[in-house]
């Protein structure tokens, strides 16, 4: 194989004298170049009652990636996912558990708020996808832990009830994918804190292989 330099001796002995430097953009930009078009768009009709994009937040570098299924009123507001009890709670179960908060990157498939925190609904889940799938695509990390049935569908193609896709590992290409109960399913049935936690044992010990 030719190295660099070789290929520019090349051009400059058949009389090439400039050849424009590419630039190649860092991780960092494409989030950025990313996280601007989810601020702009315009793919559903949510954006006509939204407060706030919802884009994501954590180390783009992380081992870890949680999805969730759509900002609520708390995350609206403030434009950060999972800041209401229900991301409260998870962080807080994380440090028990013994995960490491700066090695997680947080997003949900929706960037924008349904109103009154309705399901989210297909032709949105549709829109939105392309910012996922390229979150995902950047950040490559280990695995990924669903939050709740919409992020699981989206990212596993399995259709069925949380208790009986908890528990189970799938793939999202070479991505290791374990679908986990939404934290405010916790917050109503504190009855599946243990299974919870049963089960982000369990990724802690993929992202530990």
């Amino acid at each position: 194989m030719k190295s660099l330099i070789d290929i520019i001796n090349f051009y400059k002995d058949i009389g090439v004298e400039y050849m424009k430097p590419l630039k190649i953009s860092s991780k960092e930009e494409e989030f950025e170049k990313l996280k601007e078009k989810a601020l702009n768009c315009r793919g559903c009709e949510l954006y006509k009652t939204r407060t706030n994009v919802v884009f994501g937040e954590g180390n783009i570098n992380a081992s870890l990636m949680f999805v969730g299924e759509a900002p609520g009123r708390d995350e609206d507001l403030k434009g950060r996912p999972f800041v209401g009890r229900a991301g409260r709670l998870l962080r807080d179960i994380l440090k028990d558990v013994g995960i490491d908060a700066s090695d997680i990157y947080i997003a949900n498939c929706l960037k924008c708020r349904p109103p009154n925190n309705r399901d989210p609904q297909a032709d949105e889940l549709i829109a939105c996808f392309g910012f996922l799938k390229e979150q995902i695509r950047l950040i490559s990390p280990k695995v990924i832990a669903t939050l709740g049935r919409y992020s699981t569908y989206e990212l596993t193609n399995q259709k069925g009830a949380m208790g009986t896709l908890r528990g189970r590992v799938f793939s999202y290409g070479a991505i290791k994918v374990v679908p986990l109960y939404h934290p405010a399913y916790l917050l109503r049935n504190p009855n599946a804190v243990d299974v919870f936690i049963e089960d982000l044992r369990m990724v802690k010990r993929l992202l530990e292989q």
